[in-house]
């Protein structure tokens, strides 16, 4: 529809010029002595629209002649920005698909045409570090930090990541604090330090950072109960020998984290010190507290074992657990141990033939075999060590 509009502008600017110029009558006189030329006002106008279009057309054609070059060099400038970007993508991509030789490749020629040097430079150090090229990784982690400041916090971010899979935590540590000192402490930091930690050693670090990515769901629950758990684990170890700093480690844990093996590693490292009062409560504690779910034999086990206080009072207690319970063998166990240390011979043999009827263990065999020889009933006593000692060859 605009093409027609311009057809019949066209054509009605013919005819208007057309009947215009037969009503013009007029001419042009030129005179230079003794010289004069007498021409149509129509024909000059017309030569002198000819000429100004030859003119334009001239200085137009000499303006690109002359211009060419500077278009030839800014075409090969925008070719040569599009292939190195293309080369750095497929770094990218081949970095990602695991082939890091040529990704290193690739990565060096995108930083040498100046595409996003930094990140090309980080590119070529990731895939370095893949290949174990420590000279490598290390040259182009330099390049990264001078080539473009804006990727600094990548850089550390990088740098911790790789010293992390290096084992060198302490250099991991010291590159999250860089990093922290310009950026703030963001989540995935926190997760590398928390990694860093770990191997360093820092248990109580790690116990502060696993709350912390708790509490922003940074990690699943499992996850964080898990690294809590092996933390406490480290921790109580490294205070088993000094009872009062263990003692107040197990007093600032919180509930939600003393899980079945906290408390176990709690209460034989409190046995082995002579605490056998304050594993005593921490046993009763959890056992007390837990249901059928989260009952624990192997506290009960290490219950029948303690020596001191009050054994009537425990067996008392855990005779109120074996109702609950009565198919358990260590509770069984357990209570046939603290008969025994009270001299009551009878409870204490019903109690291990019952823990030998719901399974047979080499440690029932024992019990009732030292029973018996108390008791100089040697037959009997020869019978039980005689299947201890068969169990022991399974």
């Amino acid at each position: 529809m605009k093409g027609l509009f311009w057809i019949l502008g066209l054509f009605a600017a013919a005819v208007a010029l057309a009947l215009g110029a037969r009503l013009n009558d007029g001419y042009v006189l030129f005179v230079v002595s003794p010289y004069r030329a007498e021409i149509s006002l129509n024909l000059f106008l017309l030569v002198l629209a000819l000429a100004f279009a030859g003119l334009y057309i001239v200085l137009r054609s000499l303006a690109l002649a002359l211009g060419l070059p500077k278009r030839v060099r800014a075409y090969r400038a925008r070719r040569q920005k599009e292939r190195a970007g293309l080369v750095f993508q497929d770094a990218v991509r081949l970095l990602f698909e695991g082939r890091f030789g040529q990704a290193l490749k690739k990565a060096g020629e995108a930083h040498a045409a100046g595409t996003a040097p930094g990140l090309s430079a980080l590119i070529a150090a990731r895939a370095a570090q893949r290949m174990r090229e420590s000279l490598k990784q290390q040259g182009w982690m330099e390049r990264a930090k001078i080539d473009d400041p804006r990727t600094e916090a990548a850089t550390l971010m990088l740098e911790a990541e790789m010293m992390n899979e290096a084992r060198r935590f302490d250099e991991a540590l010291n590159s999250l604090e860089r990093l922290q000192a310009r950026q703030g402490r963001h989540i995935a930091a926190l997760r590398l330090e928390l990694r860093a930690r770990q191997g360093a050693g820092d248990w109580d670090g790690v116990v502060k950072l696993a709350r912390q990515l708790s509490k922003r769901d940074a990690l699943p629950v499992e996850v964080v109960s898990e690294i809590l758990t092996q933390a406490h684990l480290a921790n109580i170890a490294r205070c088993a020998l000094d009872t009062d700093k263990l003692s107040h480690y197990l007093r600032a844990l919180p509930e939600s984290e003393r899980g079945r093996r906290v408390v176990l590693a709690a209460v034989k490292a409190l046995a082995a010190q002579g605490a056998e009062a304050e594993a005593q409560k921490l046993i009763e504690a959890a056992l007390d507290a837990g249901h059928n779910a989260t009952w624990h034999s192997a506290l009960v086990v290490v219950y029948g074992r303690l020596g001191g206080g009050h054994q009537t009072a425990r067996i008392a207690r855990a005779e109120a657990w074996l109702a609950q319970h009565p198919d358990d063998a260590g509770l069984l166990m357990a209570l046939g141990r603290m008969c025994i240390r009270q001299r009551l011979w009878g409870k204490a043999q019903s109690y291990l033939e019952a823990s030998l009827s719901v399974e047979e263990t080499q440690e029932g065999h024992l019990e009732l075999a030292r029973l018996c020889d108390q008791l100089e009933r040697t037959e009997e006593a020869n019978k039980h060590y005689r299947a201890s000692a068969s169990l022991d060859g399974r």
